[in-house]
């Protein structure tokens, strides 16, 4: 059973690898998807974000320092904890990449910059009328870490719902004060 689930799930990969195929090596997406990937290293997008929002309000203040401390948590969870007791290989790369990339020491299951995409995103959507940017800028870094090879696409899926649960359970957790009316 365990051996067939793993056939289903590399099948699974391996077709959405190709489909990723036929974009690589493509001056435009190889910009955006590594740019994408460089900027979700160490969260640094997320952190970028929330900084700037903080100059809007008090609340916006404190809401960027629960995606800051939120962002650590959920790097030592998932990098420290989750992949230790998975040990997968991360996908081969027989090219030449087009542009720099930290290559990562850690297991590829799940996706830390997935995780921290989905985390993220759903703190700083939170009464935010730009949502949409935050889940839009999520996916595309998520989506990164595939298109340039560090990822099974599988990683990424699994890194998308664990970050979506830390960041509901964050919200939760942390709630923002009210928005006083205006």
């Amino acid at each position: 059973m365990l051996a067939r689930s793993r056939s289903v799930v590399s099948r699974f990969d391996d077709r959405v690898d190709g489909w990723f195929d036929r974009a690589r090596g493509h001056r435009v997406p190889d910009r955006i998807f590594y740019a994408a990937s460089e900027l979700g290293d160490f969260s640094l997008l997320w952190l970028l974000l929330a900084s700037a929002r903080s100059l809007r309000s008090e609340r916006d203040e404190k809401a960027a320092a629960r995606v800051a401390v939120c962002s650590m948590a959920e790097s030592v969870l998932v990098n420290g904890v989750v992949k230790s007791f998975f040990r997968r290989k991360r996908p081969v790369f027989d090219a030449v990449r087009p542009h720099h990339l930290r290559t990562p020491l850690t297991s590829s299951f799940p996706s830390g910059h997935a995780t921290a995409a989905a985390c993220n995103a759903i703190l700083l959507s939170e009464d935010d009328p730009l949502w949409p940017l935050y889940a839009a800028l999520g996916l595309v870094v998520a989506t990164s870490r595939v298109y340039v090879k560090i990822h099974h696409a599988s990683d990424v899926l699994a890194g998308l719902g664990l970050g979506a649960v830390l960041g509901l359970a964050a919200r939760r957790l942390w709630p923002l004060p009210d928005r006083r009316p205006r």
